[in-house]
């Protein structure tokens, strides 16, 4: 693991003098990581690559830092150990950043707990690179009752370098036409195989089905995608299937998959993969217990790999095409949203997975969810509509990352 540590120091420190001054801090950091020890002047040939890392050696730089406001990154962390004045510096810089609007961070204490902090920010900053340049296929149009999920495509690539492509749907005719039934003969077979139980759906729904899987999943290889939102509903009327098992093959691929052409939950669903890397469970909430504090969220469509077993359905509201009943594992999760026209909102909430059910009138994989935290957020201050979940308790992590890039927390 390399780390660029840009050296802010005063004219009276060369390189050699730094290492004398702060060879604690040094030493250990060497210990865990490769240290490219850059001076400011050559911040401009920095691998960005790497994470960078601002050592303020001395004081008497806080002009130095001020200069190079446009090549700092973002958010910025500075590295202090105190010696040479440059705590000092360091907390009149933070100041001074925080006066136009951008985040930093002092590493500042123990050599070995520095360390471990950089570690965490290392993993956020791997996780930002990934999302830096993904490319989003929005496969239609996001459905028309989706009235407070829209995205500015151009804000969103301004603070997240991720970019939505809008994909005409006849692109996904052409394709699912030209495919053929024994051509994903077998696919389905095998499918067909890991099931628990087929209900509702015929041999004919799932030939239409898997061809829409590999229509879709052609676009994505051509393009390049990282992740694909889908205006699953407008199929129907061409294809006369739903894109259920199409956008849970998909996951199960690597390739991120959301339904009903949904902006916010398809970013949701990669950041959440590019930083704890979990895929996620895309669902309405549907039944709210306030006493209890728990609630209930479905959708007809889950990973396979996500469930412990799952039953082959028919989509719920229209009783057309294959839906996925998953079965997942109880225990630990945490629920996710990320919200606003520039995705700089967020709720966050651990909870506990305690039941699958199965209501006749919900979508077809339900799970029933006691929260940790205060359920009337849904009630009173929601995100929209879908909302992501994921196993594993990941609270400290979503809001460390989410917060230094300025998102506020929804409550």
């Amino acid at each position: 693991m390399t780390i660029n540590l840009i050296t802010f120091a005063s004219v009276l420190h060369k390189d050699a003098n730094i290492r004398n001054s702060h060879e604690a801090i040094v030493n250990e950091l060497e210990r865990y990581f490769s240290l490219n020890i850059i001076d400011y002047t050559q911040i401009n040939n920095v691998d960005k690559n790497h994470l960078s890392v601002l050592f303020i050696a001395t004081g008497g730089v806080e002009k130095l830092v001020a200069h190079c406001i446009e090549q700092l990154p973002r958010p910025t962390i500075m590295l202090a150990d105190g010696m040479q004045n440059s705590l000092a510096a360091a907390l009149e810089i933070s100041s001074w950043l925080r006066g136009r609007g951008l985040k930093s961070e002092i590493l500042h204490g123990e050599p070995g707990h520095i360390a471990t902090r950089i570690m965490k920010l290392h993993k956020n900053f791997i996780a930002q690179q990934q999302l830096s340049g993904a490319r989003i296929g929005v496969i239609g149009t996001p459905s028309s009752w989706l009235i407070a999920s829209s995205v500015d495509y151009l804000l969103a690539k301004r603070r997240w370098g991720v970019e939505y492509i809008d994909v005409q749907l006849e692109k996904v005719y052409e394709k699912y036409n030209r495919i053929t039934d024994n051509e994903v003969g077998e696919a389905c077979a095998q499918f067909a195989s890991r099931a628990l139980a087929c209900r509702e759906a015929s041999p004919e729904d799932l030939l239409k089905a898997m061809r829409l899987y590999r229509a879709i999943k052609e676009i994505c290889d051509e393009e390049k995608f990282s992740a694909i939102t889908l205006s699953c509903f407008k199929l129907i009327e061409k294809t006369g299937t739903t894109g259920c098992l199409a956008l849970s093959l998909l996951n199960d691929d690597g390739i991120i998959a959301g339904c009903e052409g949904d902006l916010q939950s398809i970013f949701t669903l990669i950041f959440l993969k590019k930083l704890t890397g979990k895929t996620g469970f895309m669902a309405n909430p549907s039944l709210i217990n306030a006493k209890e504090n728990e609630i209930i969220l479905a959708h007809c469509t889950v990973g396979t790999q996500l469930t412990e077993k799952f039953i082959i359905r028919s989509h719920f509201e229209t009783e057309k095409g294959i839906g996925i009943q998953g079965i997942l594992p109880s225990g630990d999760i945490t629920v996710v949203k990320c919200g606003g026209e520039s995705l700089d909102e967020y709720f966050v909430a651990s909870g506990r997975l305690v039941e699958n059910t199965n209501y006749i009138n919900m979508c077809r994989t339900q799970i029933r969810v006691k929260l940790d935290t205060d359920v009337s957020y849904f009630l009173k201050n929601p995100l929209g509509n879908h909302h992501m979940v994921i196993q594993g308790n990941y609270v400290d992590e979503i809001n460390e990352f989410l917060q230094a890039y300025g998102c506020k927390q929804i409550n």
